[in-house]
């Protein structure tokens, strides 16, 4: 019995050993082009992202050249306005994807305002790691950009260029042509940033104005007044507004009962009245 069972743990072994070799070989023979395969996907990634970040640079050298004495005005008001370098502002600006908006502001009847947004923006680290959710830490990080004004939340300060004329702009006139202002939402108030920005800075320079074109008669013209008394109520509104949202007036409840009660005749809605 032990030479017998010998022998078939020996037969079992070979088969087994044979099964083994045949179970490796056509595994090795599935994996393989899968690891290949990974293998140039992987190269080809790597590829891509050198070719993308090679046309990045490419795109850039390009704005840059295309820099000019506009350009630089609208550099150096940044610059001054949000506290940054003015080489910093131009890294900005031409890796920014909506640089070609600058082009269109300059442009013959173009953009009418061109805006910039410096505020906290979520940046995702490139080593962050997930987390059990699945999610990423993204930390908040103030950031420079171009914005049409619609897309993006404003939650911090808004730099704005404005044009005065549907000329082209050019290097010799672009500091009559635009004008530039700032406004800020940083307490996440908007009303109150826009109410700030006109109350403490456009009114005030607006009746110190001194040459109204052809009005010859300044502040004494009857229309320039009903302008600056508009401009005026509009703020009067945008506090009231904000006042209204930030629950700072309450209106009080009144219990009409005791007035309606015993109203029977016109006579009595007009004494009640």
């Amino acid at each position: 019995t032990e030479s017998k069972y010998h022998r078939h743990g020996e037969n079992l072994k070979t088969r087994s050993t044979e099964l083994g070799s045949a179970v490796t070989g056509s595994s090795l023979t599935t994996v393989l082009p899968a690891s290949s395969s990974v293998k140039k996907s992987i190269v080809l990634s790597s590829e891509s992202r050198k070719e993308v970040a090679k046309q990045a640079k490419v795109t850039k050298e390009e704005r840059r050249a295309q820099i000019d004495g506009r350009h630089r005005y609208l550099i150096s008001r940044l610059a001054d306005g949000i506290d940054l370098s003015e080489q910093q502002v131009e890294e900005i600006i031409i890796s920014d994807d909506k640089f070609q908006l600058i082009e269109q502001f300059f442009a013959p009847s173009g953009l009418k305002k061109l805006l910039f947004f410096y505020q906290d923006v979520l940046q995702q680290k490139s080593n962050a790691s997930l987390r059990p959710d699945g999610s990423t830490n993204n930390l908040p990080q103030k950031k420079l950009f171009i914005t049409m004004g619609s897309t993006e939340d404003f939650t911090g300060t808004c730099a704005f260029f404005l044009r005065t004329s549907d000329e082209v702009i050019t290097a010799s006139n672009v500091s009559q042509e635009v004008n530039f202002g700032m406004f800020d939402c940083n307490n996440g108030n908007i009303l109150q940033g826009l109410e700030f920005f006109l109350s403490q800075i456009m009114i005030p320079a607006l009746k110190s104005q001194q040459n109204w074109g052809d009005m010859k008669e300044g502040l004494k013209n009857s229309q320039i007044q009903e302008f600056l008394y508009a401009v005026d109520k509009f703020v009067s509104i945008l506090s009231s507004s904000r006042q209204n949202i930030e629950d700072k007036i309450q209106l009080t409840k009144v219990d009409i009962d005791i007035y309606v009660r015993n109203l029977q005749n016109p006579s009595d809605y007009i004494t009640a009245g």
